[in-house]
Formats: C-alpha cells, sequence, structure tokens
C-alpha cells in the first residue's frame, strides 16, 4: 500500500464517517477488535501483510485473560470496536467495520483472505465475506 491516506479516504466514505481521524479511529478499533479474534497463527500472517500502521493495532491489543470466543455473535463484536472507537452505537458500527474489512482485504492475497474467514465465528465471518462484496 503506497498511501494510507488513500486506504482512509476509502473508509471515511464506504463507512460514512465525517472525518479521516475518525476513519482512522475506527480502522484502528477495527484492527484491535479482529486481532482478538484470530487465531495466533493467521493474526501473524495478516500483520506481516499488512503495513506497520495496520499492523501494529492487530498485534498490540490488551485483552485482560483473554479466550478467543468462536461463537462470538456480529452485534457483541460490533459493539466492542464501536466502543473502542467511541460510539455506543452497535448497528452503526457494522458500516465503518465493512468498510474497514473491505480495504483490509485489498490489502492481501485471496489465500490469506480465505485464511482470515476460516479462524472467525460465523457471525463475524459474514460481516468479513460481504466485505468488498457491494452488500
Amino acid at each position: 500500500m503506497t498511501n494510507l491516506q488513500t486506504f482512509y479516504q476509502q473508509i471515511k466514505e464506504q463507512g460514512h464517517l465525517r472525518t479521516l481521524e475518525h476513519a482512522q479511529r475506527w480502522c484502528q478499533a477495527t484492527l484491535n477488535m479482529l486481532g482478538v479474534n484470530l487465531d495466533g497463527r493467521t493474526k501473524k500472517a495478516l500483520a506481516k501483510a499488512l503495513p506497520e500502521e495496520l499492523a501494529r493495532p492487530l498485534t498490540r491489543v490488551f485483552w485482560l485473560l483473554h479466550f478467543r470466543n468462536s461463537n462470538l455473535p456480529a452485534r457483541e463484536f460490533q459493539r466492542r470496536v464501536g466502543l473502542r472507537a467511541g460510539n455506543t452505537d452497535w448497528e452503526f458500527a457494522r458500516l465503518p467495520i465493512i468498510a474497514v474489512f473491505a480495504e483490509i482485504k485489498k490489502q492481501i492475497d485471496r489465500d490469506l483472505q480465505d485464511q482470515v474467514a476460516k479462524t472467525l465465528a460465523p457471525e463475524i465471518r459474514q460481516l468479513w465475506q460481504q466485505a468488498g462484496s457491494g452488500q
């Protein structure tokens, strides 16, 4: 990725956000929660494929006594991302999350996209798969 400004601009537009700072905040929050919900091998592969600015929030999230929930509902994922982004509307959170997922998917190959999908909880996997598919 040569220009993170363009990356964040796309998130801003697709996620219906007001500023690039909001896009950055939502991106970081989404990557934090994505990192918590991936297995270690997949998280490491994804971090390696992304620029440092995007890999950092994926791998350096604090979560006290974390155990990955392989059945985490999308609503709870959206709520957690929203809270980290400074927003309490879990329903709105779906838009910027899908925007972040779509932009991340543009940066990685198909095999890694599939690997990420396989390790996510079913409802979060649906969000991941909808990203970039026009839904």
